[in-house]
């Protein structure tokens, strides 16, 4: 290109205005605002760069077309007749020579650089150009020119690198530039960031070529624009679904900017908090990252503090909604750790709890805003928080409990609290028993069903009439959901950018996610008679089995590091174990139950070896026990799944014990002993269960003998005979009583162990003494 540059031939460039993305006019036959002989002009200039020999002809044709009618301005037909005249490869060649500083170009840098960012943000404001290689290939490059403002080139950035040896990173991003970036230059980089941004993966394409970085440090330099425009464009891409990575790679400089922002929202007076309050949520990183940073504790005690005479203020809707969303996400952050005053928290939850009664509580068929769907999703964000901590230490009926999250809160304080949480779900319920079927794709009504499920898995004895008298839309929308395929897909990625929790069930979007939340609501109603009976007559246990039996084929697969554990799976065996413990019939004659017990029957054998899922293996133990002490006796032979079965029974429950010293009790095995307070009542559960087995299916006692299984258990008790602690006691010596009473050849082997193995002692076993004497 150099030896074609004649800087005689080329008129001095006027950078033109730019305009926003797709600010132009697809529809337009020619450009707006010309007159006829001005658009006679534009006609020989786009004749002359259609028939150019040379790029000085080139050059001088698109700065005469640029001068007559700025970028913004030119129709789609014109923009594709400069890209069949120049395509990508002439705009891209006169950034890259700037860089380079080719002085044999014959124009200065600025010129280059000017003229090539034009060309760019004319042809992104056509959506077909701007997926183009070509121009996305050039992003770097506009990066580093918003970045480094006129010094852009290699030879000027070396020798500010030299200059710059001895300062700290932190001082070259915060220092303000000695010059400045023309405007209309900077307009046009930001054109083509935003037109890039608005494709479909327009957020990662940026990503992957440095924006996020490079923008940060334009705004913390205080570049050309970059508070008016490179702001809003970082604000959208931390809100998009690069979030995550983005902090994950630029922690620090985003920790930065973070700091630089949150400085500049608290120095102003209220009134402008008030307008910029939006402004701060997308900057604040996704809970769990950072965490720890103290430099982020400070910034989270600066926000609330400025917050406080919001929220404590009279505010229109969308100021009382802005400042809403910014509390959702600082909870989510620290939760109330550094909230503020007792009162200020005991405002807040309430304020959250009256915009929620007044979004929701409207004459059927009132249409909610997306605006107001934001705002609510916010607001029940807040209160999932007040309930988390109030139900930290026992149950939300006694609220002085909510007393151990907000310190210093008095009884009245939280028994407002806790009369305006239950309002607001009361209203959650009124909205969601208005939903026809035909809505349950909306992603808006996914986060009210799950915040309602967030109150129901702490408490259901509250508003118990009405959540029984909802539990037909709750058991159908998640049935719906969970058999409807790949239907609702989308809206993990309405829930990540409209909801404010980032727990282990807000991953990537399945279509078991709304029973996810239901589970452990479900663990609690379907141990009460009234709400149970209204779940058989829904066929609730037939889902819960088709939801145990998909996780169980997601997990058969995994092994070692790669196992994960699921506390859903755990929470559905729960709720199945409260139907198999009070609805007999109901296990003995729904083929579902015949479908769960040879799942589990495969799933425990598997489970023995999978250390990380001790727990889910525990629930499949005790499930399964639970439903084989209900079979009558049989002559048929044994199944093979069965009797394979039973000896993983008996050395999952042997595997819980291990020897004490000397003379002292047995103790729990290091393997059970991290998860004894979970899995410990499951343990004795199970044992119960096995002894109800034996009386119903003697062919056990046989395996028990064949395993030597009495032998080990008398060996691991040694000479004391006794476990850690008396109901783990009780529970064994039930199953050793219903051994010994239907099996005489077992009750002989334990008279000859308790002989050998105890000195004769059963000290501990008063029952089993009174059985083998007879």
């Amino acid at each position: 290109m150099a030896e074609n540059l004649n800087p005689e031939e080329v008129p001095t460039p006027q950078h033109p205005p730019n305009t926003e993305p797709n600010s132009a006019e697809g529809s337009s036959s020619e450009p707006r605002g010309l007159s006829p002989s001005q658009r006679e002009v534009l006609e020989r200039c786009l004749h002359a760069l259609t028939h150019a020999k040379n790029d000085s002809h080139i050059l001088a044709a698109l700065l005469l077309i640029t001068r007559l009618c700025p970028p913004g301005q030119l129709d789609n037909g014109t923009l594709h007749q400069i890209f069949e005249a120049v395509g990508f490869n002439l705009p891209a060649r006169l950034l890259v020579t700037a860089f380079r500083g080719e002085d044999s170009s014959g124009l200065p840098p600025e010129e280059l650089i000017s003229l090539g960012t034009a060309l760019l943000a004319a042809l992104s404001t056509d959506t077909s150009m701007v997926a183009h290689p070509q121009l996305l290939s050039t992003v770097p490059l506009i990066l580093s020119i918003l970045e480094n403002g006129p010094n852009w080139t290699d030879k000027q950035t070396k020798t500010l690198g030299k200059e710059s040896q001895s300062g700290s990173a932190t001082d070259s991003q915060t220092t303000s530039s000695t010059s400045t970036l023309d405007e209309a230059l900077a307009c046009d980089c930001y054109q083509v960031l935003n037109a890039v941004c608005a494709l479909p993966h327009g957020p990662e394409q940026l990503l992957t070529r440095g924006a996020v970085l490079a923008l940060c440090r334009a705004v913390l330099k205080k570049q050309t624009l970059s508070h008016e425009k490179g702001l809003p464009l970082l604000g959208h891409l931390l809100s998009s679904s690069i979030r995550s990575r983005a902090w994950t790679k630029h922690s620090s400089d985003l920790l930065l900017l973070l700091q630089n922002v949150s400085e500049n929202f608290c120095r102003v007076s209220d009134q402008d908090r008030l307008e910029i309050c939006s402004q701060i949520a997308p900057f604040l990183p996704p809970p769990g990252v950072e965490s720890e940073s103290l430099v982020l504790k400070e910034i989270v005690g600066n926000l609330w503090a400025s917050l406080l005479p919001l929220v404590q203020g009279k505010l229109s809707q969308e100021h009382l909604g802005s400042v809403l969303v910014v509390s959702a996400c600082l909870l989510d952050l620290y939760g109330w750790e550094s909230t503020g005053p007792p009162k200020f928290c005991c405002l807040l939850v309430n304020r959250a709890c009256v915009e929620v009664r007044m979004g929701l509580e409207e004459p059927p068929g009132t249409e909610i805003s997306p605006q107001l769907q934001h705002i609510l999703t916010a607001c029940y964000r807040i209160m999932e928080a007040a309930m988390e901590q109030a139900c930290s230490q026992g149950t939300v009926s006694n609220p002085a409990q909510i007393q151990t999250a907000i310190t210093g809160l008095s009884l009245q304080q939280s028994r407002q609290v806790l009369g305006a949480l239950e309002e607001a779900f009361s209203a959650e319920i009124y909205y969601l028993k208005q939903v026809a079927q035909t809505s349950y794709d909306e992603p808006f009504l996914f986060a009210t069903f799950r915040s309602l499920c967030a109150w129901l898995a702490e408490e259901t004895s509250c508003l118990k009439e009405e959540v029984v008298d909802l539990l037909p839309f709750l058991i159908g929308y998640a049935k719906s959901h969970f058999k409807g395929g790949e239907k609702g897909k989308g809206l993990a990625d309405w829930m990540s950018k409209m909801s404010f929790s980032n727990s282990s069930q807000d991953g990537t979007w399945s279509t078991e996610a709304a029973l996810r939340y239901l589970l452990p609501s479900l663990c609690h109603l379907s141990a009460e008679d009234g709400p149970r009976r209204v779940l058989l007559s829904l066929d609730t246990p037939a889902l819960l089995v088709g939801f145990l039996t998909k996780g169980w084929a997601s997990l058969r697969g995994q092994s070692g590091k790669t196992v994960t554990r699921d506390p859903s799976l755990e929470t559905a065996c729960s709720a199945l174990l409260n139907f198999a413990i009070t609805e007999p019939e109901l296990v003995r004659n729904d083929p579902c139950f015949v479908a769960l017990e040879s799942m589990l029957s495969e799933a425990l054998p598997v489970l023995l070896h999978k250390p990380r899922l001790l727990v889910l293996a525990a629930n499949c133990c005790t499930l399964g026990l639970m439903i084989a002490r209900l079979k009558s006796t049989s002559t048929d032979p044994v199944e093979l799944g069965q009797r394979r079965f039973f000896s993983s029974v008996l050395s999952f429950l042997l595997s819980a014990v291990q020897s004490g010293q000397a003379s002292k009790p047995a103790r729990i095995s290091t393997l059970w002993e991290e998860h004894w307070e979970e899995a410990g009542e499951l343990w004795r559960l199970s044992l119960q269960a096995l002894g109800g087995c034996v009386r119903a299916q003697p062919w056990i006692t046989t395996l028990i003998r064949d395993e030597g299984w009495l032998q080990n258990i008398f060996t691991l008790l040694g000479s004391s005979g006794r476990l850690p602690d008396q109901p783990s006691q009780d529970a064994l010596e039930e199953v050793l009583c219903a051994i010994a009473k239907l099996c005489p050849v077992c009750r002989k082997d334990i008279s000859e162990l308790v002989k050998s193995v105890s000195s004769g002692s059963l000290q501990g076993f008063p029952q089993l003494s009174r059985i083998l004497v007879e």
